[in-house]
C-alpha cells in the first residue's frame, strides 16, 4: 500500500477543476481532501471516491469496485469507497463531476454527525 508522489501531483492538476484538494498520507495510502473534508482515497496509485446509500449505485452500475482491506486477523473490511472510472483520468472534466459528488457524501456524512460535548 502506498502512492507515488508523482501520482499525488497528477491527480491535484487532474482536479483542479474541482478545486484546490490537498492529498495527505495516512494508513499506507493518502486521503484527498478539501476544506478539511475526506472525499476519497488513494492506495497503490488507485483512486477511489466516498460513496453512501444515494451514490453506491451509480459505482456498481459501472461495475467499479469497492475498496477493502484485509485486517488484523485477515478479517476483510469493506468502506464506502468506490474505483474511481478510468475516464477521470483522462478527462478533467468528468473528474470534477466525480469530485462534486463525493464531496457532497463527505458533506453529508458531516453534517450527519452528532457534535461532541
Amino acid at each position: 500500500m502506498s502512492v507515488s508522489a508523482s501520482f499525488k501531483e497528477f491527480l491535484i492538476e487532474q482536479m483542479a477543476g474541482f478545486g484546490p484538494v490537498v492529498i495527505k498520507s495516512m494508513f499506507g495510502g493518502a486521503g484527498v481532501m478539501r476544506d478539511g473534508q475526506m472525499f476519497a482515497l488513494v492506495d497503490d496509485d488507485v483512486l477511489y471516491f466516498k460513496a453512501d446509500e444515494t451514490t453506491r449505485s451509480t459505482f456498481e452500475k459501472e461495475g467499479l469496485s469497492q475498496f477493502t482491506y484485509k485486517a488484523r486477523g485477515g478479517k476483510l473490511m469493506e468502506m464506502n469507497y468506490y474505483r474511481a472510472p478510468e475516464r477521470c483520468l483522462d478527462d478533467p472534466d468528468e473528474m470534477a463531476n466525480w469530485c462534486r459528488m463525493a464531496f457532497g457524501v463527505a458533506l453529508k456524512a458531516t453534517a450527519k454527525k452528532k457534535p461532541r460535548k
